[in-house]
């Protein structure tokens, strides 16, 4: 692997642990500044933090081998989950930032529930703790997973770190890296290497289908869509063969995002009411250019693939054969800081969303109701490590299958919280006993609907979600 590559990845490497460190030093004395950075992120990192922790590497890996596969039918997902985001913004970011702290100063989405709803308090608070991190230690694997496979095959017999595998020494670095500045730096690390990898995501985006399509073999626009009709016109429509059932399951994605704990947490930190419109405004564009982005890669990969001759054995991986093939290695080296950026931004913030309802939820509420502020910051950092360490195992074996699981858990959690949270925002007459109902029956409906089999019918959140 050429040098270049190397000093690429390590310019990354310790960017963001020097981001930890600066983070430790300004925001890490009380718990608020820990779990939620003082509240007192600025409306682009906030922005830029929900996107980041959003996508991760499903935006450089899951959709471009999508559209690779399948061509336009395809970014009918990136679509709904656009639509899904700007809603996100619109409806629960405002209100959440404001009643999050009307409602007892909650740091946590259980708390909130629970100063919300006082009568449900105790039941809400731990069943929504217990879905979290059971949630939440799988969704880091399925990151782990992603990082390894990125190490296996982009550095394959490079890596030597005693008898482990490629795979195994990447998931250990990937989990080392993010450890590292998220134990030191809690949220405020978290948010501000979210936004230094968003920006690397949105300009790796930008660079390679540029490249692909202009470049040398690319042949244009005219040309790449001549090579794909000529494979199967079908690849450049947007309905052929796409049934409605099909429509529905792609678009429904973005109902998940009214759920999701580490993306609206984003919304709770965000320093004042009047910067939400701005973080939106940010937010929706950073995403717009990205998926475009993506899904430009995907299906001009493939036009480019077949000119030149090119086999691609696993179509998800058209962003690193890609990135190999194209460019110059420190460039190289920085299309895999891209993917890392995706990668380790939302593992980041998951980690730290389950190590906030282990502190807040279960250690305060049932062990140490009295615990100082500093104990409370040291309990975090322990636990962001313990989930660490547990989501490492589940993803120790990469034919676990975990990264299947990352459309039941996204599913799971927008059934469970999406209409319980939009709901506690809007409407006066919601009730502590219709909260624990909505939490309890929209995790069982998609549970059941999954060991049902039916998830390959219609997406399991649609059902879930009613």
């Amino acid at each position: 692997m050429a040098i270049g590559v190397w000093i690429s990845l390590f310019a990354y490497f310790a960017l963001m642990i020097a981001i930890g460190l600066y983070a430790m030093r300004t925001s890490t004395s009380t718990s608020e500044d820990y779990m939620l950075g003082g509240r007192t992120l600025s409306p682009q990192v906030a922005a830029l933090s929900a996107g980041a922790s959003d996508m991760s590497g499903w935006l450089l890996l899951g959709l471009p081998g999508a559209m690779f596969v399948s061509g336009l039918g395809s970014a009918w997902i990136g679509i709904g989950l656009f639509v899904g985001a700007f809603f996100n913004w619109l409806l629960v970011a405002p209100r959440l930032r404001e009643q999050t702290v009307h409602y007892g100063n909650a740091i946590t989405i259980p708390a909130f529930l629970a100063n919300r709803f006082p009568t449900r308090a105790m039941s809400l608070r731990t069943v929504s703790a217990i879905v979290i991190v059971v949630f939440f230690a799988v969704y880091t694997a399925s990151g782990l997973v992603a990082g390894g496979k990125l190490f296996e095959s982009a550095f394959a017999d490079v890596i030597n770190i005693g008898s482990l595998s490629d795979y195994a020494a990447g998931v250990i670095i990937t989990l080392g890296v993010v450890l590292a500045y998220t134990v030191v730096g809690g949220f405020l690390a978290v948010s501000m290497t979210d936004f230094v990898q968003g920006c690397i995501m949105m300009l790796a985006l930008v660079i390679m289908p540029a490249v692909v399509i202009f470049g040398e073999g690319g042949g244009g626009f005219s040309q790449a869509s001549q090579t794909l009709n000529e494979v199967d016109p079908t690849l450049l429509s947007w309905t052929d063969g796409l049934t409605f059932i099909g429509w529905l399951s792609a678009v429904t994605w973005g109902l998940g995002y009214f759920g999701q704990p580490h993306i609206i947490v984003r919304f709770m930190a965000i320093r004042s009411l009047k910067d939400v419109p701005v973080a939106r405004n940010i937010g929706m564009s950073w995403m717009l250019i990205s998926l475009i982005g993506a899904v430009s890669l995907g299906i001009f990969g493939r036009a480019y693939a077949i000119r030149n001759g090119m086999n691609i054995e696993d179509p998800e991986t058209i962003f690193i054969v890609l990135a190999n093939l194209l460019f110059h290695p420190l460039i190289t080296g920085f299309l895999y800081a891209a993917l890392l950026a995706a990668i380790m931004s939302t593992i980041s913030s998951q980690l730290l969303v389950a190590s906030s309802s282990l502190t807040e939820d279960f250690y305060r509420l049932f062990l140490r109701k009295e615990a100082t502020e500093k104990e409370t910051v040291a309990v975090g950092r322990i636990s962001v490590v313990l989930v660490g360490l547990v989501a490492a195992v589940i993803a120790s074996d990469p034919d676990s299958q975990v990264l299947g699981l990352v459309s039941n858990a996204w599913a799971g959690f927008g059934a469970a919280f999406g209409p319980l949270i939009i709901l506690s925002l809007t409407w006066n007459r919601m009730t502590g006993a219709g909260a624990v109902a909505g939490l309890v029956v929209g995790t069982a409906v998609v549970a059941a609907w999954i060991a049902l089999g039916w998830s390959g019918w219609l997406y399991e959140i649609v059902p879930g979600f009613i």
